[in-house]
């Protein structure tokens, strides 16, 4: 027999294995786009034939987010995902600007049994339904996933701004030791618009940080190296996602230690022997010199707080060399004695910083009548305070407030908002544990994270504020449930760091409210009418009342705005 036909029936064979092979595998293995609207269970088998490529608008400097599904029958070995330089003929998004993630599982719980609330004491996880749900984004090169399971994988892409707007195509590829290769396409249509880079963002942005968490999670000493090594990357991901203000405490638990990790004072208050005062600011400085100029946010400092949840106030003693606390309330002297004093020589350490334009003196939720006590004290040691306030709306005190954030539901006066506006003063709306739907927890819709900071712009606010953003539980990685309040209320950024479906959603949302800002400006100065006037009545609708009046979910909302915003 000829040795060339030998050879030609032996790679045909061999070809024929191969794709036999593959077949097999292909029936054993499922990988298709998914939507980065919904949390996949882990234990399902994804419904539908899914999408063979994902395919998105976006601005120049966007982040956009893919979420494609795997599933398999068999054990898979070493599981790796890689994405591609996107290419449009010479010009290239380059994989550098990709991130690339396993969806990982975490405990959470439910609503309030009237589902009208995540606000409750929960001290036994029992007495609430309890499942795996997908959130954090794991931050690791290789997976092993196990038979008969749903695996998502999240990817992330940072456009860069100084490309040319086309069409950037790609793929994403999923690669293991016992499975050949699996390719999903992947297509850009970048525009010819630029989003500015997160620093120059308008929108206030204010989420809480706890560098005490951070500590006791990665078990070092507390203002230390190590330390700030390890919220380095955290509050990186905060400034790039336009965080303005950073949180400061200037009192032993301002909130009562309601997180797993307390917030101590970073100001040392001492009661000398003579009677006198003195303050050491080294804690307090080195925070703020480490948020302002290795992170970035510089915006302003909120210093919490002059009414805490328990009216009692630490300092150090010399005469007994102890710490003491002192019990007093708004309106007692002693209470004007013991914040008069220590303000009026902060004012004199932040001016001496340069810090004191910046810097606010914060509370939240208090009685008004409690409130009116404290501004006087901070008026009266020094009138060019800043002063803030998350709480309800009170006309009687809200001219001395230069940043108010008031709760979701709650709206300013028109004539006041333009006050307001006209004044410099920075109005803002926030949610918390009372808001069943849309809210942040980690059962929640992923739209809802999005669709909370446009609601913000929908409704006339300058920005947002969020009371927590990594005060961590015992086992975050695991357990997302509390002691106090429906999961994930707590934080929304993972150790490691690890970002979240949450918060990825939350940056896409702050990011188209920047696009209607540029959009309107635009659209105003062109004159535009019937374009602005369509992208105002789609903004409108994004509200608690246009939740109820259109039957419209938060997810539907969000991607017609976010469509629209593309188009325009």
């Amino acid at each position: 027999m000829n040795k060339n036909f030998l050879a030609s029936l032996s790679l045909l064979m061999l070809v024929v294995s191969s794709v036999g092979a593959q077949q097999r595998q292909t029936q054993d293995l499922i990988l298709q786009w998914g939507s980065t609207d919904v949390r996949y269970p882990r234990n399902e088998v994804p419904a539908g034939q899914g999408n063979k490529q994902w395919e998105t608008d976006a601005w120049k400097g966007e982040r956009v987010n893919a979420q494609a599904v795997l599933w398999t029958r068999r054990p898979l070995k070493n599981v790796r995902i890689t994405v591609s330089d996107l290419k449009c003929g010479k010009n290239v998004i380059p994989a550098s600007a990709t991130t690339t993630s396993f969806v990982g599982y975490v405990w959470t719980d439910e609503l309030n049994k009237d589902r009208k609330s995540g606000c409750s004491d929960r001290p036994n996880k029992a007495d609430w339904d309890s499942s795996l749900v997908a959130d954090v984004l794991e931050v690791r090169k290789s997976l092993d996933i196990e038979a008969q399971c749903t695996q998502p994988l999240w990817v992330n892409i940072w456009v860069p701004q100084d490309i040319p707007s086309g069409v950037y195509k790609g793929a994403l590829t999923v690669s293991g030791e016992n499975f050949a290769d699996v390719r999903l396409p992947m297509k850009i249509m970048c525009k010819k618009r630029t989003l500015p880079d997160p620093a120059q963002w308008v929108f206030h942005l204010d989420l809480w940080q706890n560098p005490y968490s951070v500590a006791r999670y990665y078990q070092v000493p507390l203002w230390s190296k190590e330390h700030f090594d390890a919220m380095r990357p955290i509050m990186k991901m905060l400034a790039n996602a336009g965080q303005r203000a950073i949180t400061t405490s200037i009192m032993h638990k301002p909130w009562a230690g309601q997180t797993e990790d307390h917030f101590d004072s970073m100001i040392t208050r001492i009661k000398k022997i003579d009677g006198t005062w003195a303050y050491d600011y080294a804690v307090f400085d080195k925070w703020v010199e480490f948020m302002m100029n290795e992170i970035g946010i510089d915006d302003m400092i909120s210093c919490y707080t002059m009414i805490p949840w328990a009216l009692s106030f630490d300092y150090y003693d010399e005469a007994t060399n102890r710490v003491q606390f002192l019990n007093t309330k708004p309106g007692d002297a002693a209470y004007a004695d013991y914040w008069g004093t220590f303000l009026k020589d902060f004012s004199r350490h932040l001016r001496e910083k340069g810090w004191f334009e910046k810097t606010a003196i914060s509370m939240d939720e208090r009685p008004m009548e409690a409130m009116r006590e404290a501004i006087k004290v901070i008026k009266q040691a020094d009138p060019e305070f800043k002063i803030t306030l998350a709480g309800n709306y009170h006309p009687e005190i809200q001219s001395d407030l230069y940043y108010l954030s008031i709760p979701y539901g709650h709206k300013f006066p028109e004539d006041v908002k333009a006050a307001r506006d006209k004044a410099g003063q920075i109005s803002t709306v926030y949610t918390c544990c009372a808001e069943a739907f849309p809210n942040t927890f980690t059962f929640s819709d992923p739209a809802e994270a999005a669709w909370t900071v446009l609601h913000a712009v929908a409704g006339g606010y300058d920005g947002y504020l969020r009371w927590a953003v990594n005060s961590w539980t015992t086992d975050p990685l695991r357990d997302s449930r509390f002691r106090t309040w429906a999961a994930g209320d707590t934080y929304s950024i993972y150790p490691g760091p690890r970002s979240s479906i949450r918060f990825e959603r939350l940056v896409e949302g702050i990011q188209d409210c920047e696009k209607i800002r540029i959009l309107r400006e635009e659209l105003t100065t062109k004159g535009a009418k019937g374009k602005l006037e369509k992208l105002n009545k789609t903004v409108a609708k994004i509200t608690p009342e246009g939740l109820s009046e259109t039957q419209e979910s938060a997810t539907q909302m969000v991607n017609e705005i976010h469509k629209l915003l593309n188009t325009l």
